[in-house]
């Protein structure tokens, strides 16, 4: 077996080893590889692993030997999961792996938002606590988490971890998913409206269909309170980044906290760069050291099984 890896620097900077995978057969590893160059990248080779590149019709015709699309990554929208099924090609996902991590990151951004802990320690960097006649100062407000609201968009792993930790902090906890029926922790279920309307904290958790793109708008943004906070840890495509930016600069919303963008990297006119009361961070909810092993340990198993004739976590069945 002919296996290339096109982005490999998505996923390590040397700091977790791709040795599992590459000694499964004959492999090329580069770090970055732009999209115009992964039809000659592929080349004749039988499978192919990546994150975020885009492998389309056109790629598959013209790497007529790839049978097999390996992600380092859950979403799979970057794959023409359709001419994949035509091509006879197998796209294998990781579900899962990124679920600590993830709602780690959702509550860090939560906590800082409610704490002011950059804020506060910003002052102190700058000299406040030294020049303070007081043991203490707490002129930026700080809020208690116990008794406010979350509502949850997505009731799949990462939501449910994100509401255990939630009821951990004393929150009440509403979500809005398309399987309420698979919600039996007692969690409430409810429309998105009504989800908008409730919750101190808007959390994203889904993922990005056809369906609920920019399921964040002006219309939804203006049925939240005035003192929520947006958080998405999602897709960036969740989110209508214009009427966002809007409503964080006229205070129709008290914050958000975004993780994914609609473009990434971030391009320099990204309406969000400079929103009032806007923490973005460079999507990296899913990338501590312990989740990169897991999610390579997990494509190393997809691949594995492929090549024993019983491939797993297959997406165009």
């Amino acid at each position: 077996m002919k296996l290339v890896i096109l982005d490999s620097e998505t996923v390590t900077r040397d700091d977790v080893s791709l040795d599992s995978i590459t000694s499964l057969g004959e492999s090329e590893v580069y770090g970055y590889t732009p999209n115009e160059k992964i039809a000659e990248t592929i080349g004749n080779a039988d499978a192919v692993i990546c994150n975020k590149c885009l492998i389309t019709d056109d790629v598959f015709e013209q790497c007529p030997n790839l049978r097999y699309v390996g992600l380092f990554a859950t979403g799979y929208n970057n794959v023409d999961i359709e001419s994949a099924k035509n091509h006879g090609a197998v796209v294998c996902n990781v579900p899962s792996y990124s679920t600590n991590s993830v709602a780690q990151h959702t509550f860090a951004f939560i906590l800082n938002h409610y704490n002011k802990v950059a804020e506060y320690a910003q002052t102190v960097d700058n000299g406040d606590w030294v020049n303070y006649k007081l043991f203490s100062y707490f002129y930026i407000p700080t809020t208690e988490l116990a008794g406010k609201t979350i509502g949850i968009v997505g009731y799949g792993d990462i939501g449910r971890k994100t509401a255990q930790i939630a009821k951990a902090f004393g929150m009440n906890v509403v979500t809005h998913t398309r399987s309420p029926q698979k919600v039996t922790d007692g969690t409430k279920t409810c429309s998105l409206d009504e989800l908008l309307d409730v919750s101190d904290v808007v959390s994203l958790h889904c993922p990005l269909t056809k369906e609920n793109e920019k399921m964040i708008n002006a219309d939804t943004l203006g049925k939240m309170k005035k003192n929520a906070l947006l958080v998405n840890t999602a897709r960036g495509g969740l989110v209508d980044e214009y009427a966002l930016t809007d409503a964080l600069n006229n205070d129709v919303i008290s914050g958000a906290c975004i993780d994914t963008l609609n473009f990434e990297p971030m391009r320099e006119d990204c309406p969000l760069r400079n929103a009032k009361n806007c923490t973005i961070t460079p999507h990296i909810a899913w990338a501590p050291k312990e989740t990169r092993e897991r999610l390579i340990e997990e494509v190393t198993e997809n691949l594995k099984s492929w090549l024993d004739g019983s491939p797993r976590n297959v997406v165009n069945k």
